[in-house]
């Protein structure tokens, strides 16, 4: 899940300008525990432009819904989008589809 490194809204001069990173971050440590088997694959990270955050699941499906479910926290900048991609991409970041985000998962 790639999102925007933009300051969230009402964050003063002196506070740290992306409080929405520890928002998704808190959440998507807790995913090894959730029951639709999506889980933290790697520690997210600055890339480019972006915030990135990388999260394996058992099918497109799952990942689009928890991804949707993040890209929607209250202070996340509107933007993000998902790639998806596979084990056999390596150390290839954002190659694959690019999917906006949220989605509607029917």
């Amino acid at each position: 899940m790639h999102v925007p490194l933009e300051p969230a809204p009402g964050v003063g001069p002196d506070e740290y300008p992306y409080p929405w990173i520890d928002d998704v971050q808190d959440i998507v440590t807790e995913l090894d525990e959730a029951a639709d088997g999506a889980e933290e694959f790697d520690d997210g990270e600055e890339w480019g432009e972006h915030y990135v955050f990388f999260i394996t699941g058992p099918d497109v499906q799952t990942l689009l819904a928890v991804a949707s479910r993040l890209a929607t926290l209250p202070r996340v900048p509107p933007g993000a989008f998902a790639t998806i991609t596979d084990d056999q991409a390596g150390e290839v970041w954002g190659a694959g589809p690019r999917v906006p985000l949220p989605v509607a998962i029917p």
